[in-house]
């Protein structure tokens, strides 16, 4: 829409998008290890919220497509990764974060943003399927005649026992080391193109 800068943020994204589905086909399916939600957080708080949102959704979706996860989840995933990569872009106190005292406070924040964001990651996929997952007679199953208060108790009870202790910690683990451990360079190139894209 604006020209030049348009053209490089397609390209940006294009890019971003095909790194993250290489990374997502290499880790996922493997006892919730997830390497993409890295990519999405580092993209996500270099170019912003806008941007990350799209990543994660292109990710999510192309991936999905290319080596057929299409189900009916793919719309809980596509929402989901967006939304982790938008939550990163809106963390604020960017300049002051990564300042004078280097970028590992930087990196600390969005390593704690990706353990938190792994676990809801976790949450908002559970949502698709909890209704139909274990019957109708469980502790944990929904029930269509009780409050949301109910249900609500019931839907955390059940995440934590089928994936919160297991899958998405091993997710939220994976996320943060990895932000820890390539986050530096990373970050720091990402910047260097979300300058050149706005100069």
């Amino acid at each position: 829409s604006d020209g030049a800068s348009g053209a490089m943020f397609v390209a940006m994204l294009g890019t971003l998008t095909a790194v993250g589905m290489v990374m997502r086909f290499l880790g996922t399916g493997f006892g919730g290890f997830e390497t993409a939600l890295i990519l999405l957080i580092l993209a996500g708080r270099a170019f912003g919220p806008r941007f990350g949102f799209l990543l994660g959704a292109t990710v999510m979706l192309g991936s999905s497509l290319l080596w057929g996860g299409v189900g009916p989840w793919l719309p809980f995933q596509v929402f989901a990764a967006g939304w982790v990569g938008a939550g990163a872009g809106l963390i604020p106190g960017r300049r002051r974060v990564a300042g004078a005292r280097g970028p590992w406070p930087e990196l600390a924040m969005l390593a704690v943003y990706g353990v938190l964001a792994s676990y809801v990651f976790g949450l908002l996929m559970n949502v698709w399927f909890w209704p139909f997952a274990v019957g109708s007679d469980t502790s944990i199953s929904y029930d269509a005649e009780a409050g949301v208060g109910t249900n609500l108790v019931r839907f955390l009870s059940y995440s934590l026992v089928t994936s919160t202790l297991t899958w998405d910690t091993v997710r939220a683990i994976t996320t943060a080391v990895g932000i820890l451990l390539i986050g530096r360079p990373v970050l720091a190139a990402l910047r260097r193109s979300a300058l050149a894209r706005q100069g």
